[in-house]
């Protein structure tokens, strides 16, 4: 649905209970110094938190977007990178949905974070809102 994540070979990696992976190929997303770019970061981690949001809406007719986020860029990426969005806590989640089902909008604070070799390269925090 997104036309960027086919030029960037975004591809889901794992989805489980709790978190979604998704993985690109430096190949496609470097910058001039050969390392991840980091619009190629910021977006990765963007669609994983964005693709946690739809997953676990399991609602076709809903609408995600972004209403804000930040980002801290720790190390430089040198290989492929994977962004992980952890599912918050059960508590947080059964609100969101709750609202979600009551008031066809809801938000959500989500993380994810890129790692490379066991180290964290890149924090993502955002907000995210569904609506229908």
């Amino acid at each position: 649905m997104i036309p960027l994540t086919q030029a960037m070979g975004v591809r889901m990696v794992n989805y489980t209970e709790g978190e979604l992976v998704l993985e690109a190929p430096l190949a496609l997303n470097h910058n001039h110094l050969g390392t991840a770019f980091g619009g190629s970061l910021n977006t990765l981690a963007t669609l994983a938190c964005y693709g946690l949001v739809w997953l676990e809406l399991e609602d076709p007719g809903c609408h995600v977007v972004i209403r804000e986020s930040s980002i801290a860029f720790l190390r430089p990426v040198t290989g492929d990178f994977r962004a992980t969005c952890r599912r918050p806590d059960d508590a947080a989640m059964k609100e969101f949905k709750e609202r979600f089902a009551h008031k066809d909008r809801a938000r959500l604070r989500l993380a994810a974070t890129i790692e490379q070799a066991g180290i964290v390269c890149v924090q993502f925090e955002g907000t995210f809102v569904a609506a229908r």
